[in-house]
């Protein structure tokens, strides 16, 4: 008999703690919306998920400066693009690419140099 008590308390009272924590969890997402924390998670997730280069981060991949002729920085990334495609890291390979991809965009827009269309 004691058993059976005791087995209903525990049931009972499951029941109340899961509805009650339903009920915080709805309260919870609801003060979200209005601070507008869930909308600046979202945005920061976006901001992570799209990071892009930027240019001086480019720049110092490639070592060159602002003042770095087009010619100059392709020598630069054919050296060092090929450095490490024979016995360098996958992952600098593809910063050098990404920087020059980065620089290319940079110097279009100036319409300085000549990079390839």
């Amino acid at each position: 008999m004691a058993a059976k008590i005791l087995a209903n308390l525990i049931v009972m009272g499951s029941g109340l703690l899961a509805r009650a924590f339903v009920q915080a969890y709805r309260q919870a997402l609801a003060n979200a919306a209005k601070s507008g924390v869930a909308q600046e998670t979202l945005q920061n997730a976006a901001r992570r998920a799209g990071k892009v280069m930027t240019e001086q981060e480019a720049r110092q991949i490639l070592g060159v400066s602002e003042e770095t002729a087009w010619e100059e920085i392709m020598k630069k990334y054919d050296v060092l693009f090929e450095k490490n495609a024979k016995n360098g890291s996958f992952y600098i390979q593809s910063k050098v690419h990404r920087a020059k991809e980065c620089l290319e965009t940079v110097y279009r827009g100036k319409g300085e140099g000549t990079p390839p269309s």
